[in-house]
């Protein structure tokens, strides 16, 4: 297994799969990697969808434009936050926690030797309904995100986007 900076520095967004499906054992690791992202005032407002079925993945696939490769994805984790499970009962905390599981997916894929890539569902209302219907998620859980999740076939390479002008040592200059 890759140390954690290797595996951050080398996760890249896969778009193109074989259609192999993964194994119940690395997804539930991915899943266990997902939940242990930070939560504020640790309430773990998320849930997940692991769908592996392809008439599923095609018809998601149909559904979100910026998501075609679901397709060939042998399985699609698709992140939910649940808004009344977050500190505070706060939609924003739901999101943010969220986010930080789906990162811990990317990264864990990566460990794995998987490719996936993030497509957004949130905040466009069309893509969540389109997500909920397909998937009979209740319209008070946020469908945030759909990560394909498979075996390469392609070479994404990972991008080096490190820039010092982002960054302000002790004060906004």
């Amino acid at each position: 297994m890759k140390d954690a900076m290797t595996v951050i520095s080398e996760r890249k967004s896969v778009r193109k799969y074989t259609g192999e499906l993964i194994s119940k054992s690395d997804i539930e690791r991915i899943l266990k990697a997902a939940m242990a992202a930070p939560s504020a005032m640790h309430m773990l407002p998320w849930k997940f969808v692991v769908v592996s079925e392809p008439d599923t993945l095609k018809q998601l696939s149909a559904q979100l434009p910026f998501a075609q490769m679901l397709e060939k994805a042998g399985t699609a984790i698709v992140v939910c936050a649940v808004t009344e499970e977050a500190a505070g009962g706060n939609e924003a905390f739901a999101i943010l926690d969220c986010a930080c599981a789906s990162e811990n997916i990317l990264l864990a894929a990566e460990a794995l030797g998987l490719g996936a890539v993030w497509t957004a569902v949130y905040p466009d209302e069309q893509l969540m309904i389109a997500v909920r219907k397909v998937l009979n998620i209740p319209g008070d859980i946020i469908p945030l995100n759909i990560i394909p999740v498979g075996y390469p076939a392609g070479e994404e390479r990972a991008q080096d986007k490190y820039n010092p002008v982002n960054i302000h040592w002790g004060k906004w200059s």
